[in-house]
């Protein structure tokens, strides 16, 4: 069967952006060519800094032709119906529809729309262009005087279709200057020329011949092993970091990769701002000595070329600039750390924070006082907590988190260290800002949990408090985040914290309800059970996740099964009834009443159950409070096997009746069983 390649060759294309494009342009053309009816067997995109390719293959030549029935109005309707009807249908008169009778509406028109099937060629045509013109780049530019827009100069398009065995066709079709054909270009310094390419298998073929590795992930491959074996031959590791791998990659076509070094001075710095420099000023990778697993003084440099002098003056380059930042980083730290952390504080005065909640010394403040009230509930020093959290954002004014922003917090350890600081201040003043994300670790220290905490609900909290909350999509103050930071600090340190005496806003009591509810789905807890024991007042986030565990635990048991089944069973009666008539049952149990030895020992083992469960909630022993529920199921079973609720008697009915609520009640003191499916 036919295959489609298509080629966008243009100026170099963002990193960043390749991957995504790549798919894009998969999904538009692929989704165009099914609405037309073209189902096809499998499609491929690629990227590389100069261009964007696709193949699709198992394409029909035509798509098929296609018979469609439209309903139409009633036979006598108005002719404006009658009108509008021709039109949607494509007929110039009413007698080219036919007369169809239903029994009930009567007799109406119908339109018999035939279409015959359009060669995919001609479809392809249509749909290429449309695609190119359309395509969701977020800020395209134009060039010359065209009004063709891409996110950089497009040069050359390569579209061809045709079955395999077969001289393919070219897709015919122009874009402002550019007109399509079967040409494409290898490396721009390698191997600049014209290649006139069929399919997609002699494509890559001959890329690969003119210098060009057209899949992005195998030239992710090629610059990780060749870094790795350069690395094992002097004694070192590579450090590996995916978002820089995935940049590189994206930076060139023919991957080359080389070894530089620095001076060992530099390894006085400290290695996350070593790193952070070389990283962000040459896309290079560091790497540690193997036996000690401290940071050496050599990079791995990727380049796009292979040079006449085996790479002698890209790495002495590369090592140039590098010395340069390195430099640059040396003194900003050396300058900072001659000054104090409580001297830059000050600062902090003139920086805003938000407009509405003011600047980062107003926030220090809150985060001061707001750490203080948490450290004895986290068994924290208080004064402890107190000077982490007021130094916590002294970092902010040093030339090195100018610099790199990305290093706040690790450089106040840094400086809090060499200046005399507690190991715990400086910890907290490092990890304050942790989690920052679902696999960033949590702090464990006491000092840090209080910072942390501080640090999230002052956010949190201020931002609720001027009305600006996450709406869908959009988190601008990462608000999400912040919450299941808490979350995380909360259930990783098994905190026992209530939430209401930090959050006055019932709103955000519910926020943080949603975000746990994600974090337990996520972890694989039934949303069912979630919703069971969060009420609209639960603000103790850690025993709410113990109440799932135990309740999961409960109804995977055989006794749990049978006492949910009981439970909505009695839950079914109670509503039936109540709705009946016309009231509710809650009265207490006459056991006087109680004439059958089932029922009787119902109403003792409830009695007994909702004192065990009571006295055990208290203690927070929610898994014996479950284990307490688990005895009711037998007799639970009995009850309803040999006692007839719905008595003649109306005295035995409703006390019955009675009975069956005080099983619900009781119950719901653990969870809220009517939520639970089964």
């Amino acid at each position: 069967m036919p295959e489609l390649l298509l080629e966008l060759f243009s100026e170099e294309i963002p990193a960043r952006l390749q991957r995504r494009a790549a798919e894009d342009l998969k999904k538009a053309v692929t989704d165009a060519l099914v609405e037309k009816g073209l189902v096809y067997e499998s499609a491929g995109a690629f990227a590389t800094p100069r261009r964007l390719a696709l193949t699709v293959t198992g394409l029909p030549a035509a798509s098929p032709d296609t018979r469609e029935e439209r309903k139409g109005p009633k036979v006598g309707a108005p002719q404006q119906a009658l009108d509008g009807f021709l039109r949607a249908a494509g007929l110039s008169s009413i007698d080219q529809a036919k007369v169809q009778s239903d029994e009930k509406k009567g007799d109406f028109y119908v339109a018999v729309i035939e279409k015959k099937g359009a060669p995919a060629i001609d479809i392809l045509r249509d749909i290429l262009p449309a695609t190119v013109k359309t395509f969701p780049w977020g800020k395209p530019m134009r060039w010359g005087a065209g009004r063709l827009e891409w996110v950089r100069p497009l040069r050359a398009i390569t579209a061809t279709f045709g079955p395999e065995g077969e001289e393919p066709d070219v897709i015919e079709f122009e874009l402002g200057a550019v007109t399509s054909g079967n040409t494409t270009y290898g490396h721009r310094f390698m191997a600049p020329g014209a290649i006139k390419v069929r399919r997609f298998d002699d494509y890559v073929q001959a890329l690969e011949k003119a210098r060009v590795v057209l899949d992005i992930d195998r030239r992710k491959q090629i610059i990780r092993t060749d870094a790795e074996q350069l690395a094992f031959a002097q004694g070192l590791e590579l450090i590996v970091d995916e978002g820089l791998l995935e940049e590189v990659a994206g930076l060139v076509e023919w991957p080359v990769v080389m070894m530089g070094s620095f001076d060992e001075t530099f390894l006085k710095v400290p290695e996350e701002v070593i790193i952070a420099t070389i990283r962000a000023n040459q896309k290079c990778f560091c790497l540690r000595d193997s036996a000690t697993g401290k940071l050496a003084n050599k990079f791995i440099l990727t380049s796009n070329i292979v040079a006449e002098d085996d790479g002698k003056t890209i790495v002495a380059g590369n090592e140039r600039v590098i010395r340069a930042r390195l430099s640059d980083a040396k003194f900003f730290y050396e300058t900072d750390l001659e000054t104090p952390l409580l001297d830059n504080l000050p600062k902090l005065e003139d920086v805003v924070f938000h407009a509405k909640l003011g600047t980062q010394a107003e926030r220090v403040s809150r985060i001061e006082k707001l750490a203080a009230e948490i450290a004895p509930l986290v068994g924290a020093d208080v004064e402890d907590a107190k000077r982490a959290a007021k130094l916590s954002k002294a970092d902010l004014p040093t030339g090195m988190v100018g610099e790199f922003p990305e290093l706040q917090g690790l450089m106040g350890r840094y400086y809090a260290l060499a200046q005399g600081e507690r190991p715990q201040v400086a910890t907290a003043i490092e990890e304050h800002y942790k989690p920052l994300g679902p696999s960033d670790r949590v702090p464990t220290e006491p000092v840090a949990i209080s910072v942390a905490l501080a640090d999230k609900l002052d956010i949190l909290t201020g931002f609720w408090a001027i009305d600006e909350k996450p709406t869908g999509s959009k988190d601008p103050y990462a608000l999400r985040r912040a919450a299941l930071g808490v979350i995380r600090l909360i259930v990783d340190n098994k905190l026992r914290l209530s939430l209401s005496r930090f959050v006055s806003d019932g709103d955000l009591l519910s926020f943080f309800h949603d975000r746990l509810k994600v974090s337990l789905r996520d972890s694989g807890a039934r949303h069912d059970l979630v919703d069971a024991v969060i009420s609209s007042d639960t603000d103790d986030i850690l025993q709410i996740v113990s109440r799932v565990a135990a309740l999961s635990s409960l109804l995977a048991a055989e006794d749990g099964k049978a006492l949910l089944a009981g439970y909505k069973r009695a839950a079914n009666i109670l509503t039936a009834e109540e709705k009946k008539d016309g009231r509710a049952y809650a009265d207490p149990i006459d056991a006087g009443r109680l004439s059958t030895p089932e029922e009787q020992s119902l109403g003792t083992a409830i009695a007994q159950a909702r004192t065990d469960v009571t006295a055990r909630l208290e203690n927070d022993d929610y898994a014996g409070a479950i284990s307490v529920l688990a005895s009711l199921r037998t007799p639970v079973d009995a009850f309803f096997e040999s006692v007839l609720v719905n008595d003649p008697d109306p005295a035995i009915r409703a006390n019955r009746l009675n009975l069956l609520a005080s099983l619900r009640d009781t119950m719901h003191l653990v969870a809220d069983f009517s939520k639970v499916a089964g």
